[in-house]
């Protein structure tokens, strides 16, 4: 297993099923989750620093299948 981590940006959800496929991009790797993607995407926003292990695909896309948020992005209110 990978690991590689930065900063989340452009979240994206391709498919909406009983567990949904969502994209995003990890610095400047496209990443793809579904296991876990509901909690994923309650718990990250773009902007947050985060752990992910997985694999590459075929397509060079980085398949998440473990993640770990190590901080959350910071809002201006």
């Amino acid at each position: 297993m990978i690991t590689i981590n930065g900063k989340v940006s452009k979240i994206k959800v391709l498919k909406l099923d009983e567990s949904p496929l969502v994209r995003f991009s990890l610095d400047d790797v496209s990443c793809l989750i579904r296991a876990h993607s509901l909690n994923f995407m309650w718990e990250v926003d773009e902007g947050s620093e985060v752990v992910v292990g997985g694999e590459f695909n075929s397509r060079k896309q980085f398949v998440v299948r473990k993640y770990c948020v190590i901080g959350k992005s910071v809002v201006p209110s």
